[in-house]
């Protein structure tokens, strides 16, 4: 019997800076076909342009199995949680990838050029690429979904009254800060860093994301020094907001 494993590399597969995803399948699964354990990447994972994009981005195949990548740009939106959602490629966006499929041969770099412009911006995609063995052996088939996603910013840069925190709390029993903060207006924005302050030295940084014109974002972050945090800061491009934390028991 054979299983398919599908696996899309997103924000888990991400290094901090956001800048290759890869996936190593473990060792526990080489029972099942006794084959090269697959081992893939793309870098850049994300990529941000003033306007129309002229890009490129890699892809390395590190196994010691040839592989069938095809390519497939999508447009996504973002849930309060952080998760994207996809969809087929909104028709306002073109792109001009060098090639959409092609065969990646054991330890070898392939690199793919792009451009990338939109009738109206903000905009934003994902380039997909779907890495799929060639060889054909028994047992476990595993298939590799890993993104390269581009952000096409306005010319005006957002102001720090389109940031509305809604909500900002640390909850004690939890040990966890909790935070609710919308973007009004129709403008495109990355929090580049997240920083929880308490007394003293102690201190939490979390990791930055984008913000989605017209969008809410949810925050939960995990508080685990001795005394209660202050407040949060989240960094933006061109200014911070700074939000005191109120105190609740849950």
């Amino acid at each position: 019997m054979r299983a398919i494993i599908i696996w899309q590399g997103a924000q888990a597969c991400t290094t901090k800076r956001m800048r290759t995803a890869f996936l190593c399948v473990a060792a526990s699964l080489a029972p099942f076909h006794g084959a090269p354990l697959p081992c893939q990447t793309i870098s850049p994972v994300i990529v941000e342009y003033n306007g129309k994009a002229e890009g490129k981005f890699q892809l390395t195949n590190d196994g010691l199995t040839p592989m069938a990548v095809v390519l497939e740009p999508r447009s996504f939106s973002v849930n309060p949680e952080g998760k994207g959602v996809y969809r087929p490629l909104d028709t306002n966006i073109h792109i001009d990838l060098s090639t959409m499929s092609f065969r990646l041969e054991p330890l070898q770099t392939y690199i793919v050029f792009y451009k990338a412009r939109a009738d109206a911006l903000p905009a934003w995609f994902t380039v997909w690429a779907t890495f799929t063995p060639i060889n054909k052996v028994e047992g476990m088939k595993v298939r590799v979904m890993l993104p390269h996603t581009v952000y096409l910013y306005q010319k005006k840069p957002i102001t720090r009254d389109a940031i509305h925190i809604q909500n900002a709390a640390y909850l004690t029993r939890a040990n966890t800060v909790v935070v609710d903060l919308d973007n009004l207006s129709s403008s495109l924005v990355r929090v580049q860093e997240v920083n929880i302050i308490g007394g003293g030295k102690d201190s939490v940084q979390a990791n930055g994301f984008p913000l989605l014109p017209s969008s809410p974002r949810h925050l939960e972050i995990a508080w685990k020094q001795s005394s209660p945090p202050s407040y949060i800061n989240l960094r933006f491009p061109n200014f911070d907001v700074r939000q005191p934390l109120s105190i609740e028991d849950k």
